[in-house]
């Protein structure tokens, strides 16, 4: 009989907003601007980066690619939550839904192994500047982006092995805008007990493990910084550390308030507040820090813009 209730179910429905009637409109253009604009800002990073050659160095391939991966994030969530909002039914079908959290969990488990990645650049360019383009070459920045992709949906599988394999009872109703884990999992027939400690240890790997090697880098790198004689040469060691250092509490920050506490202390409003930042807002906030308090990508936007603007007739 489980086995039929599962083969019965074709599409979930998404109640995550349903509960708010006219807000809904309301919501839809919101999430749309951010949208929109989370788009352009990853967009216009990844043509300055591309374009600027000074910014040809490991910390801005890095930043390319974290801007390509946020942007893939944001399409595998966003677009169908906008339908949603203006839907009757707000639904996903069954292999939609599957998708959707391989995508979803495969991208963001790849942000955080390549934000730690980015974590050891800082290192190496700060305490061992004389033989940073030797150790962090374009082939071993190639090597750690694939790594990171490699292990990022490697893991993705497994939780999507884990979540799809359970038998789903008659309930196809997802108290989320979105297919996440512990949503889905809920709707299990069978004792998931196993299973969500199986995911909670696997979000532990990515979470915590990345966050441990970032803090250690930083150790060293603040008893680095330190040593420098000049209050202008620290503030700039600084300065080249800041914009990392805010994208990594504000990531780890908020996917730990979801992915490291037990199902039982989940809570459908908090839970849905959180997943609205980083599933929205995050992805515009990495482009806007990185623009906003790096000087580099300051001049090299300034640079792009003057390049292809249209000249003053006279």
């Amino acid at each position: 009989m489980k086995r039929q209730n599962q083969s019965m179910i074709t599409e979930f429905i998404l109640v995550g907003f349903s509960n708010l009637g006219d807000l809904q409109i309301l919501l839809f253009f919101i999430f749309l601007l951010i949208y929109l604009t989370t788009l352009m800002a990853n967009a216009a990073i990844m043509t300055v980066i591309r374009l600027d050659k000074t910014l040809h160095i490991p910390m801005y391939f890095f930043l390319f690619v974290l801007s390509c991966s946020e942007t893939c994030y944001t399409l595998v969530i966003v677009p169908k939550m906008l339908t949603n909002l203006l839907s009757t039914i707000p639904s996903i079908s069954f292999a939609g839904c599957a998708a959707q959290l391989y995508f979803f969990v495969g991208l963001a488990c790849t942000n955080c192994f390549l934000i730690a990645v980015m974590g050891y650049d800082r290192y190496v360019a700060i305490c061992n500047p004389l033989n940073y383009m030797l150790i962090v070459s374009h082939t071993t920045c190639v090597q750690l982006v694939l790594a990171s992709s490699f292990c990022g949906f490697l893991i993705s599988m497994v939780v999507n092995v884990l979540v799809f394999s359970e038998p789903f009872c008659a309930s196809n109703r997802i108290h989320h805008f979105f297919c996440d884990i512990s949503p889905v999992i809920k709707l299990g027939c069978t004792d998931t007990n196993l299973k969500e400690m199986v995911i909670f240890f696997l979000s532990i790997l990515v979470l915590l493990v990345p966050f441990v090697l970032i803090f250690i880098s930083y150790v060293f790198i603040v008893s680095t910084i330190l040593k420098i004689s000049s209050a202008e040469g620290q503030r700039k060691a600084f300065a080249t550390c800041a914009s990392h250092l805010t994208v990594v509490i504000v990531h780890y920050g908020c996917a730990s308030s979801i992915y490291l506490r037990p199902s039982s202390l989940h809570s459908s409003d908090k839970d849905l507040l959180v997943a609205v930042t980083y599933t929205v807002i995050t992805p515009l906030l990495n482009p806007l820090v990185y623009t906003l308090r790096n000087k580099e990508v300051r001049i090299a936007l300034k640079k792009v813009l003057s390049r292809y603007s249209v000249p003053k007739t006279v």
